[in-house]
């Protein structure tokens, strides 16, 4: 494509030891090439001694051609400074798969921000590991394909549903409320682009009936916890967490309500800032910039 585009811009996101002279020897290698910043955020881990980075820039006017621009960077800057760096484009428009199971509620939510083109992402298929959800799918006229996973066929699922995500060029995996524990070989695929929601304020009353062991406890905040998928379960780093104060009045049903309402709204903008290019990981921990 070409950068002739005054909406074009270019994202960088750099992480490496901390050290003296890291943001001006990146702020200046794009002034020489004419680089206009439109953003700038930086983080410095003080007890890791670790520094962070994200910068946007205007592509208009840049003097060096996109294809060019990572390898300028690396033997300019990165390879100078021993930098772990990753850079994107604001017109690339990566492909979702989403993975649910029957509840609806995060699936809707995902696909009606994708539909109303309030995020710049194609949704390619959705795969389930039941039927029951087929409808939503052909209502907004995306693939659905069903994948059924028990414990006897559970890797001959994983490979089903890996070779439907490379058929389709998938980028990036939501688990929509997708109730089944991935595998380590298939998380590995796809590290740091699996998201998932999890329905509590991690971590707390872990389980299949989380609002009635909530209940049970008189609990007086519920929450709800978005975060990369690790082969840890649940442990993965933590993107986006909400919570919604409760009391007393409150039945097993309210409970479940306001869950699924935090559980849409945190997933959402999980999604989003990594869309945005806003979240870096390190050290199973996320630096999410404003």
């Amino acid at each position: 494509m070409s950068n002739t585009h005054d909406d074009q811009s270019a994202i960088l996101l750099v992480h490496c030891r901390d050290q003296r002279g890291l943001i001006s020897a990146v702020t200046e290698f794009l002034s020489r090439h004419g680089g206009n910043i439109i953003d700038l955020d930086q983080h410095v881990d003080a007890i890791r001694g670790i520094f962070f980075m994200r910068v946007e820039w205007h592509l208009d006017r840049f003097a060096l051609p996109r294809h060019e621009i990572g390898d300028a960077f690396a033997a300019e800057i990165a390879g100078p400074f021993d930098m772990h760096w990753r850079l994107h484009f604001s017109d690339d428009r990566p492909r979702m798969a989403i993975l649910c199971s029957r509840l609806s509620h995060c699936l809707f939510d995902l696909l009606a921000r994708c539909q109303s083109a309030e995020w710049n992402v194609d949704v390619p298929v959705i795969i389930s590991n039941h039927p029951d959800l087929r409808s939503v799918a052909e209502r907004f006229n995306i693939p659905f394909e069903h994948v059924p996973v028990s414990a006897g066929n559970k890797p001959e699922a994983e490979q089903r549903q890996l070779e439907l995500l490379e058929h389709h060029a998938v980028d990036l995996v939501v688990l929509a409320r997708y109730m089944q524990i991935l595998s380590p070989t298939f998380i590995g695929h796809y590290p740091e682009r699996i998201i998932n929601i999890h329905h509590s304020f991690l971590p707390a009353f872990a389980g299949a009936r989380p609002y009635h062991a909530a209940h049970e406890r008189g609990v007086k905040v519920i929450g709800a916890t978005s975060h990369y998928v690790t082969p840890e379960l649940d442990a993965g780093p933590i993107i986006e967490q909400d919570v919604a104060r409760v009391t007393h009045k409150d039945s097993v049903q309210d409970l479940v309500r306001q869950g699924r309402d935090l559980e849409t709204v945190v997933l959402s903008r999980a999604v989003w800032k990594h869309l945005q290019r806003k979240v870096l990981c390190y050290d199973n921990r996320t630096v999410v910039f404003g």
